[in-house]
């Protein structure tokens, strides 16, 4: 289960959670314009757009979750294991295994209106990256500065969508995600005024009350309204730190927590990494799991016109700041010294 979202406060925001119950050595890799991507069925991209985001590196190659190019067009992939079809090769088209897709897509275009053009002759084929790395059934979210959309194989083929609620996340097919947002037409960020009938004085005791049966179950359906409404009742700060801490405050309102989705492994689902990147500078921030503190890689900094992929693995220790750490050596209550000294060594 995951979820992406986009957020505009003013400048132009894109990221995801990714829930699963065990992680695959992700790492925030940026791989620049002179790399050579070699796709299974369609050919060779020798140069192309620089980009930054999550992947697991196989045999040297990143096969991206998530990422966002130079020019600020972004993509997210997100399970979505009944609805996915796959189709047969075609001569006609431009065949893309779903693992590939996101750096085919991302490394030619420059914005959701050349995406859009790109997409009307892809044809997703049902082809793995390996044996040890299975098909994945995915969609995908796919945005920049002016929208969103929402890409899904369903059996009659590729469907692209504009998403005005700027939220994926997986089953069921976003058409009925989106339908289903009429059932909450309702919901209100303001202290909410009696209609319940005449002759009742009924007054609110609390604020919030106005959300009173937004979903908050952990299922995708649930999720993407939950996310919804929060993303587009949210209101951030005059700062890029404050724009970042919201991103990240409304990821954690559909954020999974251990214990209490069970997987069929007999493991238990959690947020594995929530990000969040700047569209228009290129940087790239995140949490993981284990570690709550924001940590940022920067697109620009790298050297974009190098042939070599450059992979950051994701910080899973937690950093705790000790405010008062003049005053001598903190150890949580409970930990036994030395092996859990805050803040921790080499930090």
């Amino acid at each position: 289960m995951c979820t992406a979202i986009t957020y505009a406060p003013g400048a132009h925001y894109f990221g995801r959670n990714l829930d699963l119950d065990r992680s695959l050595g992700e790492t925030v890799t940026i791989t620049p314009r002179r790399y050579p991507f070699v796709f299974r069925r369609a050919g060779r991209l020798e140069a192309h757009y620089a980009m930054i985001g999550v992947a697991h590196v196989a045999d040297g190659c990143p096969l991206y979750y998530d990422a966002v190019n130079e020019k600020g067009l972004a993509m997210a992939g997100l399970n979505f294991p009944l609805s996915a079809n796959y189709q047969a090769e075609r001569a006609d088209r431009d065949n893309v295994a779903p693992f590939e897709f996101i750096p085919w897509l991302l490394g030619q275009c420059a914005d959701l209106k050349e995406a859009r053009q790109l997409l009307a002759r892809v044809n997703l084929i049902g082809l793995p990256f390996s044996d040890r790395l299975p098909l994945a059934p995915l969609h995908w979210l796919i945005a920049d500065r002016s929208g969103a959309a929402a890409a899904e194989p369903l059996r009659e083929g590729l469907s692209v969508q504009d998403d005005p609620a700027g939220v994926l996340t997986n089953e069921p097919p976003f058409a009925y995600q989106m339908l289903r947002l009429n059932d909450y037409m309702q919901l209100t960020r303001e202290v909410p005024r009696s209609s319940f009938g005449a002759g009742l004085e009924l007054r609110p005791y609390c604020l919030g009350m106005g959300a009173m049966g937004l979903p908050g179950d952990l299922s995708s359906a649930s999720r993407f309204v939950r996310a919804a409404f929060t993303r587009l009742n949210s209101i951030s700060g005059p700062s890029e730190a404050a724009d970042v801490s919201q991103f990240f405050h409304i990821l954690a309102s559909v954020a999974q927590a251990r214990g209490c989705a069970r997987a069929e492994g007999g493991g238990y689902e959690i947020t594995v990494y929530s990000s969040c990147c700047n569209l228009d500078s290129g940087v790239y921030y995140y949490t993981t799991y284990e570690n709550s503190r924001i940590t940022a890689v920067d697109l620009h900094r790298e050297d974009l016109d190098g042939t070599e992929p450059v992979s950051y693995p994701l910080i899973r220790e937690q950093e705790i700041l000790v405010q008062n750490e003049q005053k001598g050596a903190f150890t949580p209550p409970g930990a036994v010294p030395p092996r859990c000294v805050f803040p921790p060594p080499g930090r």
